[in-house]
């Protein structure tokens, strides 16, 4: 893997030939990602860092806070869980017909299985996001012209979704977890990089004839979508 390092900013460092712009990322780990075409020197490089390097402390900075702030979750009575953007309080039973149900407003499971409840709590994300973001994906791929093969939910990273070959998407499985205007930006969002791999401005305007106030959502999440990580 190829990094570059400018003073304490260390950079991953990704080449492409599609990619025509510089562009920096700051994943939700903090990990910093620096796109750039093939021919781009490494002078280049280091002097857009430079100019970009203050916007780069803002972003460690927020994300630094926000990780402060975010307490992990712990498999006890009471214990909050979000669900499109509504949190449940959690009930443990001492028996259950499911690891985990979702019944008049709170989550149930057994308490033989609060051990396990991250995994169980995994699982029930992953089984409810599919359905809920095919249909998503179902209501605007007409209007946005294009045609995935289907939807696979899993732990993307630091990533809330992705196109792969085939034109599958993938989502994580914490979209779930967001406001259903939110997870719905994200469903776009994966269905134009169908038609443009990277944030061109044609890719922008593929998104706003979709979703007119996309960057309402747009702004949102990149604000607060670390809140839902735990």
């Amino acid at each position: 893997m190829s990094t570059l390092t400018v003073n304490d900013l260390k950079f991953e460092l990704r080449r492409s030939s599609a990619r025509r712009a510089l562009e920096i990322t700051v994943d939700r780990g903090g990990e910093l990602i620096l796109s750039a075409p093939p021919e781009a020197s490494v002078a280049m490089l280091r002097d857009f860092v430079h100019r970009k390097r203050m916007w780069v402390y803002k972003q460690l900075a927020k994300k630094d806070a926000l990780g402060r702030h975010t307490r992990t979750k712990e498999y006890v009575d009471g214990e909050g869980f979000v669900y499109l953007g509504r949190s449940y309080r959690l009930k443990l039973v001492p028996e259950a017909d499911a690891a985990v149900r979702l019944q008049s407003g709170r989550f149930i499971m057994p308490r033989a299985l609060a051990r396990e409840g991250h995994a169980h709590m995994v699982r029930w994300y992953c089984e409810h996001a599919r359905p809920w973001l095919t249909r998503k994906v179902n209501e605007y791929q007409a209007r946005m012209e294009v045609e995935p093969t289907g939807v696979k939910v899993q732990d993307l990273g630091y990533r809330w979704g992705s196109c792969g070959k085939g034109a599958w998407l993938y989502f994580h499985w914490k979209t779930i977890l967001l406001p259903a205007p939110i997870a719905e930006y994200v469903v776009v969002h994966e269905l134009a990089h169908l038609h443009e791999p990277h944030h061109t401005p044609e890719f922008w305007r593929r998104v706003e004839r979709a979703m007119p106030d996309y960057e309402l959502r747009k702004s949102w999440l990149a604000a607060r979508g670390a809140e839902v990580e735990r």
